[in-house]
């Protein structure tokens, strides 16, 4: 049996030192230099592993996101969908306060122009996913009878507004400090009761 492969500490220390340089001061003003600075190493290390400084901040978005919206991320779809909403959207949410979240997602939007094709990978890695994921669940229910006849990635994208509302762009502006555990499940369990008022199915709203 082939064991597996031991991650390569090189690279785990120039994508965090890239990270912390990358959030900080912004792609544009990072220099390999600096990452180097910070990480050891040397460019000749930097562009066997990556090929460049794009390739560097690729891979950061690429692992960042991957992590971010991994399995553990979603829930059970066995659950009710109640049960299913309110935790999906309780794990959104607790996502939007972590520092890593705001400075990716700060980056990623600082350099969508320049790079469109990272951005775009961005969104189809993370929220993306995401939106697909729901709009299966909601199919599902709507197959079962649970709630009434719905577009499922329309509705998902209706979900994910009441979800974010705007908190995300309040914390992402800085115009505001993380979300509490009690202020998350109110707006968890807020979004999820409004959102199943509008598409269940008549006879069975909601009180």
């Amino acid at each position: 049996m082939t064991e597996p492969t031991s991650p390569d500490p090189r690279r785990a220390a120039l994508m965090a030192a890239a990270e912390a340089l990358f959030f900080e001061r912004g792609f544009a003003a990072t220099s390999i230099d600096a990452i180097i600075e910070r990480a050891g190493g040397s460019k000749r290390t930097i562009y066997a592993l990556f090929g460049s400084k794009e390739g560097l901040f690729e891979a950061l978005i690429r692992e960042n996101t991957e992590k971010m919206f991994g399995a553990p991320f979603f829930g059970a779809p066995s659950l009710g969908l109640e049960e299913t909403l309110t935790g999906f959207a309780t794990h959104l949410l607790e996502l939007f306060t972590r520092e890593r979240t705001i400075g990716l997602y700060r980056v990623v939007v600082a350099e969508a122009r320049r790079m469109p094709e990272l951005a775009a990978s961005f969104h189809r890695l993370g929220p993306e996913r995401g939106r697909d994921w729901i709009a299966g669940v909601l199919a599902a229910a709507a197959e079962r009878g649970e709630i009434g006849p719905v577009d499922p990635h329309s509705a998902a994208s209706q979900f994910l507004g009441l979800v974010r509302s705007d908190v995300y762009f309040e914390i992402v502006l800085g115009l505001r400090g993380p979300l509490g555990r009690t202020e998350i499940a109110q707006i968890a369990d807020s979004a999820v009761a409004t959102f199943l008022r509008g598409i269940q199915p008549r006879g069975r709203l909601r009180p």
